[in-house]
């Protein structure tokens, strides 16, 4: 599926619904345009604003329960997108970071950042194939053990 104007039909088709933008913690904007991409802030897994998953892999969260974390900042992140400029103007997802809190030895980012990766293409099929980052860090905002921000090429108009 690569027509742009049927993302938002798409999420139904997927029984998926958008959260609310989550309000910003800081001095930043939820997702901004430039041109015609739009960047995304750092999305945590929260819902209504808990956050869904916190600890680090190798530590007691599982690679299953951050993937679905991850799917859940990907929602976030698409939520942050329609406020903006609208779902159905993305033509491309072009770049997706994700940020894995990590306890020694860990190195299954990857898997992790799937949950992402692989909600994007359930979506938005060719155009959800991207480019991709799966970093290890330390800590996260919040003890989130997820984070995953988001670069979307749009279109000029729906």
């Amino acid at each position: 599926m690569n027509d742009a104007s049927t993302w938002t039909a798409r999420l139904a088709a997927l029984d998926l619904t958008l959260p609310p933008v989550a309000a910003p913690a800081g001095s930043y904007l939820p997702a901004v345009q430039t041109g015609s991409y739009v960047y995304t802030s750092g999305q945590l897994p929260l819902v209504e604003g808990t956050t869904t998953c916190i600890g680090k892999l190798g530590e007691g969260v599982s690679v299953e329960d951050a993937a679905q974390a991850a799917r859940l900042c990907t929602l976030n992140g698409l939520a942050a997108v329609d406020a903006l400029v609208g779902l159905d103007r993305i033509v491309r997802v072009v770049k997706v970071v994700g940020f894995v809190a990590s306890g020694s030895g860990f190195s299954q980012q990857p898997q992790v950042i799937n949950g992402a990766s692989d909600l994007l293409a359930e979506i938005f099929g060719t155009a959800g194939q991207h480019a991709r980052s799966a970093i290890g860090v330390a800590e996260l905002p919040r003890n989130s053990a997820v984070e995953v921000e988001f670069v979307f090429e749009v279109s000029d108009s729906i």
